[in-house]
């Protein structure tokens, strides 16, 4: 008897067990089929956890995030703030040994990567940044750990870790530039392979004194990042980088989409702390543009996770509460 093929399920109805046996081109039909409904949480992951003994991933996935996207996870020195080993003496980096990649410790103990999709259920990207070292900076800048560099050796560990995206793009005042993700993304395309997601953008300037504003992205460098290997862009929502409008978002999206590509929006201007009502506009306004992905950074109160009451509010203006409670309702034994 022919096996029958399995369809996808669309990410706004796929439970734990169906997200986490996605490969990575399953797991971007998901996203497309959900029309816009898929919302990404960031969070720093060595920054205190809110709830102290409880990740900040899982304050995220409770208040319904589909994708945990962690910032300053350091592939080669995992940290994962709240995750522990059996005890809570145990934090992974007290345990992980210099370079340790695999989704199985050399001792039989999980990975960071693997341990917290255990906990969360949920697909895991991170955060890699490829400076570029001649760009004038507007103030100091930041020194950049080896294991979070967007280089192919880097990212190649990164997949073997369990990560289900990679997300191309700079922190503030690295000097990370449009210019240094294009030359990033080919290499680390052959590095990892067909499957693996790679996604690419700028969230803000990053220091950089030439990416700013409504220059921060043109449509001649979302082309070549496409060409090269993204299968998602990332730009700024609107209201969020000074001359973002909805319209210059609206007219970037039908570009990605034309070039056969997704489009995540991002929060990444600490944002995520304003009030509710600032919340649900900007998810409306990005939902106008057509984005895929709906993105909200990592800096609510303090550096670590949004407001968690604005991911919720995020979650049910681009879907309303019956999607947005279910999220947050199944079960991850499911």
């Amino acid at each position: 008897m022919r096996k029958e093929k399995q369809v996808t399920r669309r990410i706004l109805d796929a439970n734990a067990s169906d997200l986490l046996a996605m490969s990575g081109r399953e797991l971007l039909t998901s996203i497309r089929s959900a029309e816009g409904r898929t919302l990404a949480a960031e969070v720093i992951a060595p920054a205190a956890a809110l709830l102290g003994d409880v990740t900040n991933a899982e304050v995220a996935r409770a208040f319904g995030a589909d994708i945990i996207l962690l910032n300053m996870y350091d592939v080669l020195a995992p940290n994962i703030e709240g995750l522990e080993i059996g005890s809570d003496e145990e934090f992974f980096l007290r345990t992980y040994g210099q370079g340790r990649a695999a989704s199985v410790r050399g001792d039989g103990a999980p990975s960071a990567i693997s341990a917290l999709k255990r906990l969360v259920g949920r697909p895991i990207a991170i955060n890699l940044e490829p400076v570029d070292t001649a760009e004038r900076l507007s103030g100091p800048q930041v020194a950049l750990p080896e294991g979070r560099r967007a280089t192919p050796g880097i990212a190649k560990l990164a997949i073997e870790q369990g990560v289900d995206m990679l997300l191309i793009t700079g922190n503030p005042a690295t000097g990370v530039t449009t210019s240094s993700i294009a030359e990033s993304i080919r290499g680390i395309r052959e590095a990892v392979g067909a499957d693996p997601i790679i996604a690419a953008g700028k969230m803000h300037a990053a220091g950089s004194l030439a990416d700013a504003g409504a220059d921060l992205v043109d449509e001649s460098i979302i082309e070549r990042w496409i060409d090269d290997g993204a299968d998602i862009v990332l730009i700024p929502a609107p209201g969020t980088v000074p001359g973002i409008t909805p319209e210059l978002a609206r007219s970037l999206v039908e570009m990605i989409h034309s070039k056969g590509a997704m489009a995540m929006t991002s929060i990444g201007t600490s944002q995520e702390g304003a009030d509710e009502s600032t919340i649900r506009r900007i998810a409306l306004w990005c939902k106008c543009s057509g984005a895929d992905i709906h993105h909200i950074g990592d800096s609510g109160y303090s550096p670590g996770v949004a407001v968690p009451e604005n991911i919720l509010a995020y979650s049910i203006a681009i879907r309303g509460r019956r999607h947005a409670w279910r999220r947050m309702a199944a079960s991850i034994a499911r």
